[in-house]
């Protein structure tokens, strides 16, 4: 009996061994360990993972030159430094040098470029002075060149779903039939419902209306004797807007905003700030110690009078950007990890810590105007495709 009882608890005592045992190797591999022989004896060697994603996906993950996986995957990687190159038929190639960790999750994401640029036209009759609204959602333009009912001033909705074509997007808020709208200046509110509309010319004193762009105007609402009490509560508004960006950098950052730094602008998801350099200085390390798993790209902490750089507010790290991208038109692109710019007389985009800058198109357009899509899937350009003879109209190119 006691034998029997003996036995028993032996082979409890190797199973509950073998489960922790079990466990223990499972817990090992999940975290990236991996078993192997060497010298005649079991190793265990610890490896990191490389998340590989791009858009759009089926794309051909090469490390160091060898073809690995395609992505959307993850792959185990011995510690150390590799090139990793994205790569899929028809689009730009995406190169990146990274860091592996031992148990640290390393992100390689891609947006991956078209080599042959697909336009498709929103408007047709024309469109001048188009300017995006402060949400990225919505671009206000003027028609000049049809009958007064159709001149005006027209908003784009990014956001709305044309049942057949992007044409059938764009709404006519506010004709020319009571006043010359088509040549009026515009100026998006704040939070992107309203539009100012000046216009100059007609009457000893400009007049300014207040347009929403929701709805069609008519008539148009006459602000031109309390356009002071408008502009200060606009005023106000961006100030808040300004200010929360301000409250969400670290305070050593903060501290810096005026003296050493001045901040050209935030990204849409306000993780990031593009600024530049009032004069030389050394940025503090704000996260203590410092993260792993973070982008592998290079940093530069002493920044440089009239240099332009991207701060990365969630990782703490610091990027030197090429002056010479934001010397033209550029733009946060809405995906907050891009910047689109105008360099060469080329529409061109970028990874935020400024690798991988691509030519998007090449084709003629009128560079101050290049707005990013609501969605991050196209970029909005003026152009007459070459013709001078026609008034140039907003096109998208699309990025799928």
């Amino acid at each position: 009996m006691f034998r029997s009882l003996n036995k028993q608890l032996i082979a409890s005592i190797i199973i509950f061994l073998c489960l922790v045992i079990a466990t223990v190797l499972v817990i090992l591999y999940g975290k990236g360990y991996r078993f192997g022989l060497g010298d005649g004896k079991i190793e265990i060697k610890g490896t990191g993972l490389l998340v590989a994603r791009s858009i759009p996906d089926g794309a051909q993950v090469l490390v160091d030159g060898k073809l690995e996986t395609a992505t959307d995957n993850t792959i185990n990687l011995p510690p150390g430094e590799y090139t990793i190159r994205i790569f899929k038929e028809g689009y730009f190639p995406w190169e990146k040098r990274v860091k592996i960790q031992t148990e640290v999750v390393t992100r390689a994401e891609a947006l991956l470029i078209p080599t042959a640029p697909k336009l498709e036209s929103i408007t047709d009759l024309g469109a001048s002075s188009p300017i995006i609204d402060p949400t990225l959602t919505k671009i206000a333009f003027k028609v000049s060149s049809q009958s007064a009912v159709r001149n005006g001033v027209y908003v784009f909705d990014m956001k709305s779903n044309p049942l057949l074509t992007l044409q059938s997007s764009s709404t006519q808020i506010v004709d020319d039939s009571f006043d010359i709208f088509s040549e009026s200046a515009i100026a998006w509110s704040p939070d992107g419902k309203d539009l100012i509309a000046t216009i100059s010319g007609t009457t000893d004193f400009p007049a300014s209306y207040l347009l929403d762009t929701d709805r069609v105007n008519s008539p148009p609402f006459n602000v031109s004797n309390t356009l002071a009490s408008v502009d200060s509560s606009w005023t106000r508004m961006k100030n808040v807007k300004q200010k929360a960006i301000k409250d969400s950098l670290p305070k050593p950052i903060r501290q810096m905003i005026g003296i050493d730094i001045s901040i050209l602008s935030s990204s849409p998801d306000q993780n990031k700030v593009l600024y530049q350099a009032s004069r030389s200085a050394s940025l503090p390390i704000v996260i203590k110690p410092r993260l792993a798993g973070v982008n592998s790209t290079p940093e530069e902490r002493s920044i440089k009078e009239g240099q332009y750089y991207v701060y990365d507010l969630k990782e703490d790290k610091n990027y030197k950007m090429d002056p010479g991208n934001f010397s033209g038109s550029y733009s946060w692109f809405t995906d907050s990890k891009h910047i689109i710019f105008v360099r060469d007389h080329e529409l061109r985009l970028m990874d935020f810590d400024g690798l991988n800058d691509t030519t998007v198109y090449a084709g003629p357009f009128t560079e101050n105007y290049i707005f990013p899509w609501a969605d991050a899937t196209r970029i909005v350009i003026l152009t007459n495709l070459g013709n001078s003879r026609i008034t140039p109209n907003l096109y998208t190119i699309s990025l799928k």
